[in-house]
């Protein structure tokens, strides 16, 4: 039911050579094989050298039985702290693109977890740049019967989400026994957000979506930007592995509402 997102560092993997050495933009062939493959490469990525990574993790189920709330994960954690940015989209989804994510400090983990809505059967993909000027491209395909994008959502139905909007559900978790934790970055705040989260597909029904996000330390510093997109599932969940005891998550949705809290560390959960 949301979005999870957590972001960190760890050492740069050396260049794998042979089918995942860096080609130039069209040197490569797609291993999903989809037909939007150039064009999306060019929308998301432009000219800029790529490879097909294997270190880049994208984890899909099986078969979405609810087109609504597909459970995606993507790790990038085996690539140094040199990150810049992540993207994160569906080929054959109407609306493609779903998240990007800056990591903007050493104390998040470079991965990320969301719930999306999902169109139809679709490549997932996730492309990282690192500071080289290279973007490595992980992918996997997902099934799914579809219709995600443009039947009505739950919120379309129940009344709650108008006088609850913008309210945050936040906790504190220790991390522990994961390689978050033996990064120092133990500390796992997740966050909930009410928000219909709607893609503007379904008739009758305008776009109305978070579209940016930050999470900041305790002194305002930034540690983490998100620019969100329709796809995300409706009432977004949002988990952050760091190494802050104190954090803010600020939000906006395309209608200029903001939302934001903190949470400290005696506010743990179970």
């Amino acid at each position: 039911m949301g979005l999870l997102v957590t972001l960190s560092v760890m050492a740069l993997a050396a260049e794998p050579e042979g089918e995942n050495a860096v080609r130039p933009a069209s040197g490569q062939q797609d291993p999903l094989e989809s037909p939007l493959w150039d064009y999306l490469r060019q929308r998301f990525m432009g000219d800029a050298p790529y490879r097909f990574d294997a270190l880049i993790k994208v984890r899909v189920p099986p078969f979405a039985e609810d087109p609504f709330q597909v459970p995606i994960s993507i790790d990038a954690s085996a690539l140094a702290g040199q990150i810049e940015r992540i993207v994160v989209w569906a080929d054959f989804n109407p609306i493609q693109h779903i998240v990007t994510a800056w990591p903007q400090s050493d104390q998040v983990q470079p991965q990320l977890s969301l719930r999306i809505k999902v169109e139809q059967g679709t490549p997932v993909r996730a492309a990282v740049l690192t500071t080289d000027g290279v973007w490595h491209v992980g992918g996997s395909y997902l099934d799914a019967s579809g219709g995600g994008c443009t039947a009505p959502n739950m919120a379309a139905s129940d009344p709650y989400w108008e006088s609850h909007l913008g309210e945050i559900q936040a906790r504190l978790f220790a991390a522990v026994d994961t390689p978050s934790a033996a990064a120092g970055l133990g500390q796992r705040y997740k966050f909930r957000v009410i928000h219909p989260m709607d893609t503007g597909l379904v008739s009758g029904i305008p776009e109305f979506y978070i579209e940016q996000a930050q999470l900041r330390d305790g002194d305002g510093a930034p540690l983490m930007r998100l620019e969100l997109s329709p796809p995300v599932s409706e009432n977004p969940v949002l988990t952050f592995d760091t190494g802050t005891r104190n954090v803010r998550l600020w939000m906006r949705d395309n209608n200029g509402n903001e939302f934001e809290t903190a949470v400290a560390e005696q506010a743990t959960g179970a």
